[in-house]
């Protein structure tokens, strides 16, 4: 094994766990927190999109409009460093769960929305007729079968954020990726440390895709 070999390979061993710790530490906390705030938003709007209040509808169909029509980074850069100039100044980890949080809830509202709307009004007569309002039908007959046609789509959305949640990493937030641009500014090995990082971001996401599918056979069981 050569220097060079020998010293790459010194310097992937002793960054593993520093990666790891930020992993667990920062990004999968991140994760978790942003996509349930956003799953809780996401069925208000929903809710509210598909209701016959049409200023409520229209306010939230144009919060999802602007959400899904920028990019992610540039709305963390608004709230992180944009901000402060009207004297809002929030923490670099807030500011992430605000951004990933109102990301997740534009996006996953159309997946919750459309899956309500995939259930026959027939559901919906048959609640009726059984003497339910709206808000019973909704929540007894509609909702348990909306989820089930949900829960894929929005798992795909959570491991996605796993991922994304190293943009982070351009508002100082300390989580695996701008750990991995730390040790590379010191070590400049830039290919083997952003290697080693996809590799642990790649074993997150293969938990998840793992627990993913078996959430998937236990909802098809209920079918």
């Amino acid at each position: 094994m050569t220097d060079r070999m020998a010293r790459v390979v010194d310097i992937l061993i002793h960054s593993f766990v520093p990666l790891l710790k930020a992993g667990l530490a920062f990004t999968v906390p991140l994760a978790i927190i942003s996509f349930v705030l956003g799953i809780a938003i996401a069925f208000i709007v929903a809710i509210v999109r598909i209701s016959h209040i049409k200023p409520l509808a229209a306010f939230a169909g144009f919060y999802v409009w602007i959400i899904r029509g920028t990019p992610l980074l540039v709305q963390l850069f608004i709230i992180f460093y944009g901000l402060p100039s009207i004297g809002i100044t929030l923490d670099a980890m807030v500011s992430g769960i605000i951004g990933f949080t109102l990301s997740v809830g534009a996006y996953s509202s159309e997946t919750i929305r459309a899956a309500i709307l995939s259930v026959s009004k027939g559901q919906w007569e048959a609640a009726h007729a059984l003497g339910m309002s709206k808000g019973q039908a909704l929540r007894h007959v509609i909702l348990p079968q909306a989820i089930r046609v949900a829960v894929p789509p929005l798992a795909n959305s959570f491991i996605s954020l796993v991922k994304d949640t190293s943009l982070a990493a351009a508002i100082t937030v300390t989580e695996m990726f701008q750990v991995a641009q730390q040790i590379t500014a010191r070590t400049y090995e830039p290919l083997w440390l952003y290697s080693e990082a996809a590799l642990i971001y790649l074993l997150f996401c293969s938990v998840l895709a793992y627990l993913q599918s078996r959430m998937e056979v236990r909802f098809a069981k209920h079918l």
